[in-house]
């Protein structure tokens, strides 16, 4: 009798973790993965970042490219007025 009973508790167990794994596959491919690819596209974007790309910062502010260290940038936001921000303070880059 306990052998008998034994494989169905096993099998509505299983059962019930199945609408769990659902909605965590529907997390990773909805939210997850996209964020993650957005991430790398701007970490690729910010590697290729050079001295006069035309950049909006994340603060909304426009500027032109006038220095880079490996953690700093250098903008220049009008004639002879320049800030520094991090890199990831950069959100794109203008094509001109």
């Amino acid at each position: 009798m306990i052998a008998e009973t034994a494989p169905a508790t096993q099998g509505n167990f299983l059962t019930s973790l199945m609408p769990l794994l659902l909605i965590f596959g529907i997390f990773y491919f909805l939210l997850i993965r996209p964020q993650q690819k957005q991430q790398k596209k701007h970490r690729e974007m910010l590697g290729a970042l050079k001295k006069g790309d035309k950049v909006i910062t994340r603060g909304g502010v426009y500027g032109t490219v006038f220095g880079i260290t490996e953690n700093q940038v250098t903008l220049e936001i009008a004639d002879n007025v320049r800030i520094q921000c991090t890199r990831d303070a950069i959100a794109t880059i203008i094509n001109s």
